[in-house]
C-alpha cells in the first residue's frame, strides 16, 4: 500500500512540474511573439488636412487615436503591420514639427508625405501623381541688393541653402545653391511597382517644390519649373524631408495634381481620396517587399 501511495505521489509531482514547464514555455512563446510584434517599426503616412488624411485612416484596422499638440495620429495596421496616419496641419513649420515628433515617439521604418498639389509642369494634368524623386524648398530665397525706389525683381532672386553653413546663409556664397532632398529608393521602388493601379491619371517621377507661399502667377510658376525643375508645388513635403534626413529615416513625397494653372486644369477635390487610394497600395507593396 505504501508503495502504491509513493508511486501515486511521484506521478502527481511529475505531472505538476510538467504543467509548470508547459506554462512557462507558453508564456515565453507569448512574450517572444509580443516582443517581435512590438519591435516592428511603423510606417507613417502624413497628410496635411482632414481631406488628405482621413480616407487613408479609414482603411486601417484596429485603429487607436492619439494626439500630441495639434497633431493627430491614427495608429492601426495594414496587413497586420503597424501603420500610423498623421494629420500634420498645413505648412512647412507644422510638417517639420510633426515629423520630428513622430520620429521621436514612434521610431518609424519609413515616412510617406502625401496629399494634393498644384501643377508646375504643363505636361501634367489633374489626377496625375508625382513621386518625389527630389523635394526642394522653393521659399528659401535671397533677394538682390536694391535701394529704395529701385523696385523688386523676383526673377533675379537666388536660392539660399540653409543647410550649407553654420554661419549666416545670407552671407555665405556656398549657400547660394539649390538644396534637393532625394526620395528613398526603396519607397520609390514600391511606388513604381504599383503605378499601373492608378487609372485616373499617370504616375511620374519628378520634383516636388514646397513653401509657405501659394503661387497663382503663371509666369512665376514657369520660373520655378525652369530654374528648379519643379513638377508641382505645395506647402509641406520638403520640410518633412529635411527633418527625416536629419534622423536618417527613409522618406518619400507622393503628390497628386488637384489643379494646374499652366494648362487650365481646374481644381478637383476628389483628387485627395484618389491619391490616398494609390498610397495605400504603395504601403502594401512596401510591406510585402521590405518586411519579409
Amino acid at each position: 500500500m505504501k508503495n502504491i501511495r509513493s508511486i501515486t505521489f511521484a506521478l502527481i509531482i511529475t505531472l505538476f512540474f510538467s504543467f509548470l514547464v508547459g506554462c512557462q514555455s507558453s508564456t515565453e512563446n507569448e512574450t517572444s511573439a509580443s516582443a517581435e510584434e512590438n519591435d516592428q517599426q511603423p510606417i507613417i503616412i502624413q497628410g496635411p488636412m482632414p481631406i488628405e488624411a482621413e480616407n487613408f485612416a479609414a482603411k486601417l484596422e484596429n485603429v487607436e487615436e492619439e494626439t500630441s499638440g495639434n497633431f493627430l495620429f491614427y495608429k492601426g495596421e495594414v496587413n497586420d503591420y503597424p501603420v500610423i496616419v498623421m494629420k500634420t496641419g498645413k505648412g512647412m513649420e507644422n510638417t517639420a514639427a510633426a515629423t520630428a515628433i513622430a520620429i521621436e515617439k514612434f521610431d518609424p521604418k519609413a515616412i510617406i508625405n502625401q496629399g494634393t498639389s498644384g501643377g508646375h509642369d504643363p505636361d501634367l494634368h489633374v489626377f496625375d501623381i508625382v513621386l518625389g524623386e527630389r523635394m526642394v524648398n522653393i521659399g528659401s530665397l535671397k533677394t538682390g541688393n536694391r535701394d529704395e525706389g529701385e523696385g523688386i525683381a523676383p526673377t533675379e532672386w537666388i536660392p539660399m541653402d540653409l543647410m550649407a553653413s553654420e554661419g549666416s546663409a545670407g552671407e555665405d556664397p556656398d549657400a547660394e545653391n539649390i538644396r534637393y532632398f532625394e526620395g528613398d529608393k526603396d519607397l520609390l521602388a514600391a511606388a513604381k511597382a504599383v503605378k499601373k493601379t492608378h487609372e485616373e491619371g499617370k504616375v511620374v517621377e519628378g520634383t516636388i517644390g514646397s513653401a509657405d507661399v501659394w503661387n497663382n502667377e503663371v509666369d512665376r510658376i514657369q520660373w520655378f519649373h525652369e530654374n528648379y525643375g519643379t513638377s508641382v508645388e505645395e506647402m509641406e513635403t520638403a520640410s518633412g524631408a529635411q527633418i527625416a534626413k536629419a534622423y536618417d529615416v527613409p522618406y518619400l513625397g507622393v503628390r497628386i495634381l488637384s489643379n494646374n494653372k499652366t494648362n487650365g486644369g481646374e481644381y478637383n477635390p476628389d483628387t485627395a481620396a484618389a491619391n490616398q487610394e494609390y498610397v495605400y497600395k504603395v504601403v502594401k507593396q512596401y510591406i510585402s517587399t521590405e518586411t519579409k
